[in-house]
């Protein structure tokens, strides 16, 4: 069974930067596209960005010129490069993927996954 496992959330200081890895790990075949989203408590989950099987990628309007996704496919990771920090950005940060998954009769399904979330604080 194919899971998103995220790392690289934490705390920093206004203006620092931060790396957010989600690996997807199990029977993949092959992801199409890839996103990273936020939540904080008492809102509902916000897109952060998206990046597509052909290497296109989409921000919201608060990521743009600060924040940078990317994919590595060989190794099925996806990264959220995050710079000059604002207190705003405090979020847990989950990553969502289209994952083909192979089965154990060897057919493929497609499937939407979300990780466990990781929490990112930025002090003021």
């Amino acid at each position: 069974q194919v899971q998103l496992v995220e790392s690289g959330g934490g705390l920093v200081q206004t203006g620092g930067s931060l790396r957010l890895s989600c690996v997807a790990s199990g029977s993949v075949a092959s992801i199409s596209s890839m996103g990273w989203y936020r939540q904080v408590p008492g809102k509902r989950r916000e897109l952060v960005a998206l990046i597509n099987d052909d290497g296109s990628s989409k921000y919201k309007d608060f990521a743009k010129g600060r924040l940078t996704i990317s994919r590595d496919r060989a190794r099925n990771t996806l990264y959220l490069q995050m710079n000059n920090l604002k207190p705003e950005d405090r979020a847990v940060y989950y990553c969502n993927a289209v994952v083909w998954e192979k089965g154990d009769d060897g057919r493929l399904d497609i499937t939407g996954l979300w990780g466990q979330g990781t929490q990112v604080t930025v002090s003021s």
